[in-house]
């Protein structure tokens, strides 16, 4: 099972930015897809950004241009660059690897 631990969330004006982190802890990171998710309170968990093995991007049209997913293979890390930052990006920001989930971090966007 990969442990994931998320780090980065925080409360941001909107235009702010903000970037989110997540480490695994599996060995074999570097032969995942990995993924951001992310639950807003009383939605359904959303998928926000993917990055393959072969670092092929997924983007959701409500954030695509805003967001980029990128991975750092030697350290087992992903992270997720949040900009212009909306209202409606308020959620709590999961990592997904190999259908494991961390604890999830909390993003609050505020006007």
């Amino acid at each position: 099972q990969v442990q994931l631990v998320e780090s980065g969330g925080g409360l941001v004006q909107a235009g702010g930015s903000l970037r989110l982190s997540c480490a695994a802890s599996e060995r074999s990171f570097s032969v995942y897809n990995v993924a951001w998710f992310r639950q807003a309170p009383g939605k359904e968990r959303e998928s926000v950004a993917r990055i393959s093995s072969a670092y092929r991007l997924y983007y959701a049209d409500s954030v695509e241009g805003r967001f980029t997913i990128s991975r750092d293979n030697a350290k087992n890390m992903v992270y997720l660059q949040m900009n212009s930052l909306q209202f409606d990006d308020t959620a709590v920001y999961y990592c997904n690897v190999a259908q494991n989930w961390g604890q999830g971090t909390q993003v609050t966007v505020f006007s």
